[in-house]
C-alpha cells in the first residue's frame, strides 16, 4: 500500500506499507521500546516472522525509515491482531489506519471471517481506530497487562468476509483519499519472509 502524508511543514512524505522482514527489526524494536512498557524481544519477532503460514506482519515506511508496524495471526477462520504500533513522531497521521487496512485485508485473503484483539482499557485512541474497522467490545480481561495491572478490552469484528464489511473498508480508503493520502490496495498474500 503506497500512501503519502504531510509533515508539520506540509511537505508530502511518501509512506509505503510492506511485509515486515528481518532487515526492519532494528527499527521495529526501537519503536516497540518507545511505545510499550514491556516490549517484545528480537527473539519473539524472529519467531513470529518464521511462522509465515499462520502469521503476517507489515511495516509502514517513510523513505527508508520504519514508522510503524502491525501483525495478525490466523487461527482457522478467526484472526487475531497481535500488535499495532506507530512511531510517536508519526502518530495522528493515519499510519495506524494504513497498517490496519493491511492486516485486515491480509486476514480476509487468508480466509478469516472474524477478527479479534485486546487493547488497554485506557487507550481510547486505539479503541477509536479499531471501532472504525468494525470492532466492538465484548468483554474484559482483568489485569491483563501485568506490568501496569491494566485491564484489556476484548474486541471482535465479525463478518469481515461480507460485502458490507468490504464496503466499510472502501469507505476507510475513500476517507484516506479525501484527506490527501493516496491509497492503493496492499499486496495481499505477500507476507512470507524473503
Amino acid at each position: 500500500m503506497a500512501t503519502s502524508l504531510r509533515d508539520s511543514s506540509n511537505i508530502s512524505l511518501p509512506v509505503e506499507v510492506v511485509p515486515m522482514r528481518r532487515k526492519h527489526l532494528q527499527e521495529v524494536l526501537s519503536i516497540e521500546q518507545r511505545v510499550y512498557p514491556t516490549p517484545w524481544s528480537l527473539a519473539l519477532f524472529l519467531s513470529e516472522l518464521s511462522l509465515s503460514a499462520s502469521r503476517a506482519y507489515f511495516v509502514a515506511k517513510s523513505g527508508r525509515r520504519v514508522i510503524g508496524y502491525a501483525g495478525v495471526v490466523m487461527a482457522g477462520s478467526d484472526a487475531h491482531v497481535t500488535t499495532v504500533a506507530v512511531d510517536p513522531q508519526f502518530q495522528g497521521r493515519r499510519v495506524g489506519t494504513m497498517l490496519m487496512l493491511a492486516v485486515v485485508e491480509e486476514a480476509i485473503a487468508r480466509g478469516a471471517i472474524s477478527l479479534t484483539l485486546e487493547v488497554r482499557s485506557t487507550n481510547v485512541i486505539a479503541q477509536a481506530l479499531y471501532k472504525k474497522f468494525g470492532f466492538v467490545s465484548v468483554g474484559l480481561r482483568k489485569n491483563y497487562y501485568i506490568e501496569t495491572g491494566e485491564d484489556a478490552l476484548i474486541m471482535w469484528a465479525r463478518g469481515i468476509d461480507t460485502a458490507s464489511y468490504r464496503a466499510l473498508l472502501e469507505s476507510i480508503k475513500t476517507s484516506l483519499f479525501r484527506e490527501g493520502i493516496l491509497c492503493t490496495a496492499p499486496v495481499i498474500g505477500s507476507s512470507a519472509p524473503s
